[in-house]
């Protein structure tokens, strides 16, 4: 089981990572890399992304965690990874952002846009995670 949940957690790591980028694209279009950045008391687009791409592969690493080396395939990986971004959005932008930067608890235009972000982590991460851990069609075969 270690050697099962160690891969799932790498792929979960990459799964991190491509979502988190996809996701720091959109958030930088949006000029919300700043307001990551203000997590380590900076305003830099750089910092942002470096914090951002840091929380992504620890969201990551629990989602293979959460999922112990199992790999449900391309729609329940997605569906799984499409409730881990909903969880991730309640729990970092909903709730410990900003508590973390002293801001008011709201909803709004702003939290909307960033759910629709971490949706779309989501997705990738799960989706992602299933390749990893699948391989490709001729990999697979010749396990058999």
């Amino acid at each position: 089981m270690q050697g099962t949940t160690g891969k799932s957690v790498g792929a979960g790591v990459v799964g991190g990572l491509v979502g988190g980028v996809v996701f720091g694209v959109m958030m930088t279009a949006m000029g919300m890399m700043e307001m990551v950045a203000m997590l380590v008391e900076s305003e830099a687009v750089a910092v942002g992304w470096g914090v951002h791409l840091v929380i992504s592969v620890v969201f990551g690493a629990v989602y293979g965690v959460a999922l112990r080396g199992s790999a449900p395939g391309y729609g329940r990986g997605t569906a799984f990874g499409t409730a881990f971004g909903v969880i991730a959005w309640i729990v970092g932008a909903l709730l410990i952002m900003p508590l973390w930067l002293g801001m008011p608890l709201m909803f709004g235009e702003d939290q909307i846009m960033s759910l629709i972000g971490h949706l779309v982590f989501g997705v990738l991460l799960g989706a992602s995670h299933h390749a990893l851990l699948m391989g490709t069609p001729a990999k697979r075969d010749s396990h058999v």
